[in-house]
């Protein structure tokens, strides 16, 4: 599903565009996945498991979700660099299609300029036009206290817990949380 360029300002005056990904987009991409990966315990990779991403792979990702019915990503660009990206997919099973996940991550250096809060209202607004969603999904891990600040502001809710889920290199075991949003019409 290709969503159409949203224009913005940031908190400290930079102009921010929220778009569907572009083939332009896979080396920017490919950095931003790796930089990530580096920058929290709280994504589910670590940079060494990005050399599984290739510009083929992200060129067909990126082709497979623009023509898609039922999932779509988009991307934040500021000052030509990606720095952050979400997605939002939802089955067409009928049984449940009424469920759509949701994930999201941004560069640490544009945390805290609203970018985060302006990619998950777009994901809710696609939710909101699909009458056949009725709630959001996600999960974040523990102790990921901003991004749990984030999901509760944007009205989601902690539903589940599934212990150890995570294992970090030290060994550090961490909880996974699952919350949902219900979508009001």
């Amino acid at each position: 599903m290709v969503i159409n360029d949203i224009k913005y300002t940031l908190k400290d005056g930079r102009e921010a565009l929220i778009r569907s990904p572009k083939d332009e987009d896979i080396q920017g991409m490919l950095d931003y996945l790796y930089i990530s990966a580096g920058e929290t315990d709280f994504i589910l990779r670590y940079p060494e498991e990005c050399s599984k991403y290739t510009a083929e792979s992200e060129k067909v990702l990126f082709d497979r979700i623009n023509q898609s019915d039922n999932e779509a990503m988009l991307v934040c660009v500021i000052d030509g660099k990606i720095a952050g990206n979400c997605q939002i997919t939802w089955p067409e099973k009928i049984k449940t299609r009424h469920r759509a996940s949701v994930a999201i991550a941004l560069l640490s250096e544009f945390w805290n300029q609203g970018i985060g809060t302006r990619l998950l209202q777009e994901l809710i607004h696609i939710a909101e036009e699909n009458e056949h969603i009725m709630q959001i999904e996600l999960e974040f891990v523990e102790k990921n206290n901003r991004a749990r600040a984030l999901y509760e502001k944007m009205g989601f809710r902690i539903t589940s817990v599934k212990p150890n889920a995570i294992r970090l290199k030290d060994g550090t075991l961490l909880n996974e949380y699952s919350m949902i949003r219900e979508i009001k019409r």
